[in-house]
């Protein structure tokens, strides 16, 4: 892309946000969108929160990242027990965690868990319970809502108990199992990607306000997870509870597409032949999912643009990650929707809006 085609094409991805921001979809947003050698723009918008407009956005504001936990920790630290072979895509659940047992569910793996195939219901009917005991004991044994690999159902659920096992087969904490990747992921700004906010991050941090289901409802929640079942796990689950600027989001996208794009040089367990195993679209029917990933649709909230060996996710709270390895480009794109802004659908256009702005030109 010329340097003027990608100057008016961040123009208009700017003009998107700034638009959001007036019709109220969120408060705050910022982006960092680049290619496999760096940065190419990045920039803040708006205020922290609707009512103090003098509460500025930094590029560095620590975002809760929701769902792209994901992504950018779930699923790597799953490469990683993968790739030291302490972990089988095709092991069954059922060798790893004793309550998972029944006729219906024997056969379920990991890649299922992966690739939200497993059968398990996107969220808990009843109020989550308090602790991983609790948790693991309702998901294990809780009627499945289709019969596995026959469809693709996108579930928390799924992920809290692939969190759980992946805890036991790294004998640490997702945290601290995170926390070492990210080290080699990025030795001098490691702890800009984490669970575990430090105090001083914290207050800086972009704030939500939690859901009417929520037992924390009627505060403003600042460097704390929105989601309340992270919440009721200690803020560390396999499905939400990481914070991160994004620039530090978009040092993680760089590593991932320099991997799709063959370069061997990016540390373990981010190699292209893993990478690229886990970016391999799903053979359930009518599913988009790859392991941990979405790949490209055109309905999606990549918008219509990207090429199709596009991978990315979305969180709740209103981000999103994007990589297209044909275009040499990653998309980065962090907002406090979940702060009394807008619908998940007025989300969802902005998105598209915005990713379509910066492809239009390439």
């Amino acid at each position: 892309m010329r340097a003027s085609s990608f100057s008016s094409s961040t123009s208009a991805a700017a003009l998107a946000i700034e638009d959001a921001i007036d019709a109220g979809v969120f408060p705050a947003a910022t982006v960092d969108v680049g290619s496999s050698e760096g940065t190419l723009w990045s920039r803040a918008f708006g205020s922290l929160t609707f009512d103090d407009r003098r509460a500025a956005v930094s590029v560095d504001t620590p975002f809760d990242l929701a769902s792209l936990t994901k992504v950018i920790a779930t699923t790597s630290i799953a490469m990683s027990l993968v790739a030291a072979g302490a972990l089988r895509l095709d092991q069954r659940i059922a060798e790893l965690l004793p309550e998972w047992r029944g006729a219906d569910r024997e056969e379920v793996t990991v890649a299922d868990l992966l690739e939200h195939a497993s059968g398990l219901p996107a969220r808990l009917v009843d109020v989550p319970p308090t602790g991983r005991r609790e948790f693991e004991h309702d998901i294990c044994t809780m009627p499945l809502e289709y019969a596995p690999r026959s469809t693709s159902v996108y579930s928390d659920l799924g992920f809290i108990l692939l969190g759980f096992l992946l805890a036991d087969v790294g004998r640490a904490s997702l945290a601290d199992q995170f926390r070492g990747l990210n080290v080699r992921l990025a030795p001098d700004t490691a702890g800009t990607l984490t669970f575990e906010l430090p105090p001083e991050a914290r207050a800086l941090a972009a704030p939500t306000q939690p859901m009417a289901e929520d037992a924390r409802r009627g505060r403003i929640l600042r460097g704390e997870v929105h989601d309340n079942y992270a919440a009721a796990l200690g803020g560390a689950a396999g499905h939400a509870g990481l914070f991160g600027g994004a620039a530090a989001v978009g040092v993680f996208a760089r590593v991932v597409l320099r991997a799709l794009r063959g370069d061997t040089t990016q540390p373990a367990p981010w190699s292209p032949d893993v990478v690229e195993r886990f970016a391999q679209k799903t053979s359930v029917r009518g599913s988009s999912r790859a392991l941990g990933w979405d790949t490209m649709l055109p309905t999606s909230s990549c918008g219509a643009q990207m090429s199709a060996s596009a991978i990315g996710h979305a969180g709740f709270t209103g981000t999103s990650l994007w990589i297209d390895p044909e275009r040499d480009r990653y998309f980065v794109l962090l907002t406090n929707r979940a702060c009394g802004g807008g619908t998940l659908d007025q989300m969802r256009a902005v998105r598209r809006e915005f990713h379509d702005a910066l492809n239009a030109a390439s």
